[in-house]
């Protein structure tokens, strides 16, 4: 995504990036939600490392492919440990941790293990970087449908903390609208304008989260009545 539009979004991204951190260490909230600030300093970093890759080796480089591929795998491994945090976080008081970890753990062999299997058929399969696209792919999805059982179990717990709520909601925003730009991309791989889309939802998720540390306090609750309508 060259261009003043591609460099714009780009800053625009790693500044969110980098206020979710700070917004989280002014608040207190760093430690509790220690997974999704770590994923947001290596999404920042690795976004630092892209811009480097395309400096020096062209968009369409052997080089900026592979660390492109690779970083994302990286990324959306990082993103489903997040995940997986807020699982804990709204199941804290029912002692199930090992469960939910062990329950993480399998689905993410699993999803690897699909993804190997998609493209074992496929030349040079890891060098290409199909598996690691295959596989990030496949994390969204998985991703996907585990926050919407999770949006479900907090209206079912009646979880009435505002920041978590929060936080969940937003990643699931972000799960659907990756899903529905991967599913569109399939279908029309040479439309150019997901080329901008997909880098402006990148933006969305660490604007919620920013705006989650800094504008709602962790113990905040909302009215139990409001959870009952899910927004559309």
């Amino acid at each position: 995504m060259p261009g003043s539009i591609g460099y714009t979004i780009w800053v625009l991204g790693s500044l969110l990036e980098v206020c979710v951190v700070v917004s989280a260490i002014a608040k207190h909230s760093f430690r509790r939600y220690l997974c999704l600030n770590i994923y947001m300093l290596f999404s920042f970093l690795i976004s630092l490392g892209r811009y480097y890759a395309f400096n020096h080796f062209g968009l369409r480089s052997s080089e900026y492919k592979y660390f492109y591929f690779y970083s994302d795998a990286v990324l959306t491994i990082f993103l489903y440990l997040a995940l997986i945090t807020l699982y804990l976080h709204v199941f804290d008081e029912m002692k199930v941790e090992k469960y939910v970890r062990l329950t993480a753990v399998l689905l993410l062999v699993g999803t690897v293990l699909f993804s190997y299997g998609v493209v074992q058929q496929s030349q040079n399969k890891m060098l290409t970087g199909a598996f690691f696209a295959e596989l990030s792919q496949n994390l969204y999805f998985v991703g996907l449908v585990l926050t919407y059982i999770l949006w479900g179990a907090i209206l079912k717990l009646r979880e009435t903390r505002t920041q978590l709520i929060q936080l969940v909601l937003s990643l699931g925003i972000y799960f659907s609208a990756f899903a529905a730009t991967f599913a569109l991309g399939n279908m029309f791989p040479n439309f150019q304008f997901f080329g901008y889309v997909v880098p402006v939802f990148g933006c969305l998720l660490p604007l919620a989260w920013a705006y989650a540390f800094w504008r709602l306090a962790p113990d905040a609750r909302m009215a139990p009545a409001r959870l009952a309508v899910v927004p559309r």
